[in-house]
């Protein structure tokens, strides 16, 4: 298993099938799992094909776990314009705001030739009005006194 991410935030490996494992952590690590479930259900149905696809999802040790489909590797350079295209589409296309819009969130998968956004843990599903934003965590993190430190 090869460890992408690991703060206090989540934990990320990819196995060696290719699968995207990642365990929640820190303030609303929650609702956060509970959120990006919701959003990449969500997105499936809508039949989104530049996000990953939910394979997993389960409260495990109560703050969530989920295993996802690789999208490539994260992008080391991205112009300004294609990044925003992707977020927009995402938005007017399939109706879901990407609440955390960087580079760090779009990945490019060689197998597909495809740009991909991933990280839905801060999204809001434009017609219900579900979702969570980086200022209610960040809220959250002032609140309980948590020091972020990535």
């Amino acid at each position: 298993m090869q460890d992408i991410k690991d703060t206090k935030q989540a934990s990320v490996r990819i196995t060696y099938d290719g699968r995207v494992h990642k365990r929640y952590r820190g303030p609303l690590a929650r609702q956060r799992y509970e959120n990006e479930s919701r959003v990449l259900r969500y997105l499936e149905e809508k039949g989104c094909d530049f996000v990953p696809r939910l394979l997993h999802a389960e409260l495990g040790d109560g703050n969530g776990y989920i295993v996802t489909t690789n999208c490539g590797k994260v992008v080391d350079k991205i112009s300004p314009e294609k990044a925003e295209s992707l977020f927009k589409e995402l938005e007017e296309t399939y109706g879901v705001r990407h609440e955390d819009r960087y580079p760090r969130n779009i990945t490019y998968n060689d197998w597909t030739g495809k740009f991909n956004v991933i990280d839905f843990e801060f999204a809001t599903i434009l017609e219900t009005g579900e979702g969570l934003t980086l200022d209610e965590v960040e809220e959250e993190r002032r609140e309980s006194g948590w020091e972020r430190k990535d």
